[in-house]
């Protein structure tokens, strides 16, 4: 009877012990008291003979039976709150790690944050004074012909300088804030950006550069329009900002397999190595160009971000004193030419 007790406590659940532990007892006390008033009633356990035989074969098997029981059921329990607790602990982790991840993000965006800070209080200002030294003077003197010329190019350009450093912090901010919003269309690589190109031909010529491209007008891109016309604005305007006078700029665009690969290559001044990894951080430090040019260093930020939130890759390669080549590749419409 007490390894009945033993079983019944191994598979009961924890609540119902104390009302078997009692029930035990009552039970054990009654069957006493009923053997000791009324023997008569009480019959030996087992017959000599037979009966005998009967009780030593099943007295071993039960007991190691209900061991069995016991023990299994106590290991499945076991193994059961086992599982339960590392699954809670890898839960756990993830959720430490996925903390971690939300505070180095945090830490990175507080930077990046610091970053644009110091472009608009320092870059953004220095043109602005400058323009105000000159109405200044212009309002307290009269200047010469020849100086007034020199003042209101160096203001001119400075001020174009300016315009793109504006143009680029507000599409990285927008950028930011709306996400990963990317209209991808079928269009004609030539027609699209075509407009950039001839705006970009009036931006070299007046550092006597020879901009020249070569696109076949029947090369159809899959792209977001607007976002692949930054990027090659972005990219056209570095060419003329770290080529010198006279120099030479080329764009051209064919098939690579299903990919179109864009490519603007100069002559210029090409990219120190030590500058070369953190080209397309947020952390690389601007470089002035070659008639001191100053840029906020968001311009290839911005055109990795925009091509690989169109499925494309950007790359470069660079020699200081031989000049730079930046490619980008885009999904093409391959059907069309087969």
């Amino acid at each position: 009877m007490a390894r009945i007790l033993v079983l019944v406590f191994a598979i009961s659940p924890y609540r119902q012990h104390l009302a078997w532990l009692v029930t035990y007892i009552l039970c054990f006390m009654v069957l006493h008291l009923v053997a000791y008033y009324y023997p008569a009633l009480v019959k030996h356990p087992f017959e000599a003979g037979k009966g005998e035989l009967i009780d030593r074969i099943t007295a071993f098997p039960i007991p190691v039976i209900a061991i069995y029981i016991v023990i299994k059921y106590i290991r499945k329990s076991y193994d059961k709150e086992r599982v339960a607790a590392e699954e809670k602990a890898v839960a756990i982790e993830a959720q430490n790690r996925h903390i971690l991840l939300q505070k180095e993000q945090l830490e990175k965006s507080d930077a990046e944050k610091n970053k644009l800070m110091s472009i608009i209080s320092h870059d953004m200002r220095t043109p602005l004074i400058n323009i105000q030294n000159y109405l200044e003077l212009l309002n307290e003197n009269e200047l010469d012909s020849p100086l007034r010329i020199v003042i209101e190019q160096e203001l001119l350009a400075a001020t174009n300088g300016t315009m793109d450093m504006l143009t680029n912090l507000l599409q990285w901010s927008k950028s930011q804030m709306e996400g990963p919003a990317v209209n991808l269309m079928s269009e004609n690589l030539l027609e699209t950006i075509k407009s950039t190109l001839d705006m970009g031909k009036t931006q070299a010529a007046k550092k006597d550069i020879t901009l020249s491209y070569e696109i076949s007008p029947a090369l159809v891109v899959i792209a977001d329009m607007n976002m692949l016309q930054l990027v090659v604005r972005n990219l056209i305007s570095n060419a003329i900002k770290f080529t010198l006078n006279g120099g030479v700029i080329k764009i051209h665009a064919h098939l690579v397999q299903h990919e179109c690969k864009i490519t603007v290559s100069d002559n210029g001044k090409g990219i120190e190595p030590n500058k070369q990894q953190k080209i397309f951080s947020i952390n690389t430090e601007p470089d002035f160009g070659t008639n001191n040019e100053k840029g906020v260093g968001l311009g290839l930020l911005l055109c990795k971000e925009f091509i690989e939130r169109q499925g494309g890759r950007i790359g470069f390669e660079s020699a200081v004193g031989q000049g730079s080549s930046f490619f980008v590749f885009v999904p093409a419409e391959t059907d069309f030419y087969q």
